[in-house]
């Protein structure tokens, strides 16, 4: 019987009850059954109101259960608050919250040979002394990946690094390095 089903005889036997019966369809394929605890429609609009209450509605479910169990009341566990905000898609976004914005990608810039574009970055540098650290002031070449130069300060300062941009790297490049160095120092 097994083979003419396409079913194992493992599952066969599974499915049989203490009578010898076979037992309902048990295969995930199967109508799912109405669960015995779950919440009514007046319990979840009452999880609802509650998170969408002045007081509520910026907080998330771990600080609204707590909250309201304080005040001697218990509408559902956590898990149910987060389970019915996310049915109702109310889990993102509610009260204060800002929606989502598009944020445009960054420019990217391509280089195909070595001193087209650069870039620079200016990193913190801890010491061994307690309260004393320092600046690296650092220009890469973006295609070969070699430092272009380097100066170590004890302040990081924009207009410290434009003029050493400036003057320490663009001096000394040929002419279309000299573009992208302005390029790039514009965009900073």
């Amino acid at each position: 019987m097994a083979e003419i089903i396409d079913l194992s005889e493992r599952t066969l036997k599974r499915w049989r009850g203490a009578d010898g019966q076979v037992d309902k369809d048990q295969r995930p394929e199967a109508t799912p059954v109405e669960q015995p605890h779950k919440l009514t429609q007046a319990e979840e609009l009452a999880i609802l109101s509650a998170c969408n209450q002045p007081q509520h509605r910026s907080s998330p479910p771990s600080q609204i259960v707590p909250s309201l169990a304080d005040k001697g009341v218990y509408l559902a566990s956590e898990s149910s608050f987060y389970r019915v905000l996310k049915k109702h898609q109310q889990q993102n976004y509610r009260g204060r919250m800002k929606p989502p914005r598009k944020v445009p990608e960054p420019t990217s810039f391509t280089a195909t040979g070595p001193n087209q574009v650069w870039t620079w970055d200016i990193s913190y540098c801890p010491s061994v002394v307690r309260g004393q650290h320092w600046y690296l002031y650092l220009i890469m070449d973006i295609y070969s990946r070699k430092i272009v130069a380097w100066e170590i300060h004890e302040a990081e300062s924009g207009e410290l690094a434009k003029s050493w941009l400036s003057v320490r790297c663009c001096a000394r490049a040929a002419g279309t390095t000299r573009r992208c160095c302005t390029l790039i120092t514009e965009r900073r």
